[in-house]
């Protein structure tokens, strides 16, 4: 009887831990890379696209990546160096980042030297702008957020798989599809695959 109520007790208690979280999600165009010093994990096929995260302010270190068709058979792969920005996650609030979308790759390379992203909450009809930075913002803890509880609960739960890459009427051909991959995977995958392929 007490074994079951302590056990009870235990589930409870981290079940409501990990329903504290909320959760802020990402366009497939702009990668979460870490957050404050927890690097995250993507693999080669698929990659984070949403972050559960206690109520506080957290740095997050981003990276803007996006594929355009150049013509019938080319396209061309725009990315931005990683950039960090400084978040505040208030309670019982889930967050989208958003952005403009450049039109063509020219304006998209314009965006990737100085990404303008926001972070808009679900239901809001403003996002509020998040100042990009080369060097990681000091994050400081917001006052409605507990200092006894970790900074993430739990990131990711899983892993989704991405959407595929941004097409048009007219399918990219498997090289681009394979140039657009490589430059998500990071130094090991590319090893791997490298490895895997050369046998």
């Amino acid at each position: 009887m007490y074994k079951s109520v302590f056990f009870g007790g235990i589930v409870s208690l981290l079940l409501s831990s990990a329903a504290s979280a909320e959760t802020v999600y990402f366009p497939e165009e702009i990668i979460p890379l870490q957050v404050d010093e927890k690097v995250i994990e993507h693999s080669f096929f698929s990659r984070v696209d949403e972050l559960e995260l206690n109520p506080g302010t957290y740095s997050l270190k981003l990276k803007y990546s996006d594929l355009y068709e150049q013509g019938y058979d080319e396209h061309h792969v725009v990315d931005s160096e990683p950039f960090w920005v400084s978040v505040t996650i208030d309670q019982g609030k889930n967050y989208d980042i958003v952005f403009n979308r450049a039109d063509n790759a020219v304006a998209a390379e314009v965006f990737a030297e100085s990404p303008q992203i926001s972070l808009k909450a679900k239901g809001s009809s403003l996002g509020m702008p998040l100042q990009a930075s080369i060097t990681a913002p000091r994050a400081q803890a917001a006052p409605t957020a507990s200092t006894n509880k970790p900074a993430v609960a739990s990131m990711p739960v899983s892993a989704p798989i991405s959407k595929p890459a941004p097409t048009t009427a007219q399918s990219p051909s498997a090289s681009a599809m394979l140039d657009f991959w490589w430059q998500q995977a990071s130094p090991e995958e590319r090893k791997r695959f490298l490895n895997k392929v050369t046998k």
